[in-house]
């Protein structure tokens, strides 16, 4: 059903609600997993314009990656990961037509409306921005 599943990850503890919905996902139907970070910051949204090096947190960002990567590897799974750059609703996007993937898996906040409206929501405005399917975990308020 599903080949290949993107994973966008916040570098945060709710990747753990997507991971383990995903992690049981991709081992039922043998999908490969893309996880995804994408770096927000203002170095990460002027890197390629203003030629610039990778800031200290894209590092941190791209070792997570890797650190949950090598996890879901170590667990039997096909794993990649991708750090990329800029506006979070349109790299995910992108990065999910570039990767192949046929399935976007991705965790929430649950904010309503006005939460949407003050803090944004990515996962909203994912919705536009692509055709493929969201799969929306809820993670835990903490």
């Amino acid at each position: 059903m599903y080949r290949r599943i993107l994973v966008p990850l916040e570098h945060s503890p709710a990747d753990e609600a997507i991971l383990t919905h995903v992690r049981a996902l991709a081992s039922r139907l043998g999908s490969s997993v893309v996880l995804l970070h994408v770096a927000d910051g203002w170095v990460a949204r002027n890197i390629k314009e203003l030629d610039l090096r990778e800031s200290e947190e894209m590092r941190e960002d791209r070792a997570y990656l890797e650190t949950v990567c090598a996890r879901l590897q170590a667990e039997g799974l096909d794993a990649d990961a991708v750090l990329a750059a800029g506006e979070p609703a349109k790299e995910i996007a992108a990065a999910a037509e570039r990767e192949g993937c046929d399935l976007i898996a991705m965790a929430t906040h649950g904010h309503r409306l006005l939460g949407d409206v003050v803090k944004g929501s990515t996962a909203t405005a994912l919705r536009h921005a692509t055709k493929i399917p969201i799969l929306m975990v809820r993670a835990d308020k903490k």
